[in-house]
């Protein structure tokens, strides 16, 4: 049997410190989880990358995943991977990372697509952990969960 799992992913990047912060929520069922996290002297992209990684994490080989953000390196992602599998032009930074993505894509069904970013959506709610991730990350490599008490907030509808 395979479980569907639906993922928000969002960035938040500062060019001037060049410090960024990425944050995902996870609806497996009715359970949710979540996570942040944040990296000094890394690009927009290397921070999108790393963030949809971590999403991905520990996920049941048999999952359907759905990831969905409102950031366009995101929401491009799973296009940018068959792309390249197809032998278009290849990424010039970040090589490691996108070897991961393509790999973890090849090995499993992975949607990705846009999302809205609105209030009171779990888009919103991972933007808002982005930032804060982002901020913490200005001073020192930072990753944490997200409490349960806060996921609670996140505007998941479950159908």
């Amino acid at each position: 049997m395979s479980d569907n799992i639906r993922i928000w992913v969002e960035i938040s990047h500062q060019p001037a410190f060049r410090a960024g912060g990425w944050a995902f929520v996870r609806a497996e069922g009715r359970a949710l989880s979540g996570a942040a996290g944040g990296e000094r002297a890394a690009s927009p992209d290397a921070i999108a990358l790393a963030g949809v990684l971590a999403a991905l994490a520990d996920l049941p080989a048999n999952a359907a995943v759905e990831v969905l953000s409102a950031t366009p390196q995101i929401a491009r992602l799973g296009r940018r991977v068959a792309e390249l599998e197809a032998g278009g032009e290849a990424p010039t930074e970040d090589l490691a990372l996108w070897a991961q993505i393509a790999a973890l894509m090849r090995a499993r069904a992975i949607r990705t697509g846009a999302a809205a970013s609105q209030p009171r959506t779990p888009t919103a709610f991972a933007a808002a952990w982005a930032e804060l991730a982002r901020d913490k990350a200005k001073t020192r490599p930072f990753r944490a969960a997200i409490p349960k008490a806060n996921l609670a907030k996140a505007g998941v509808q479950f159908s």
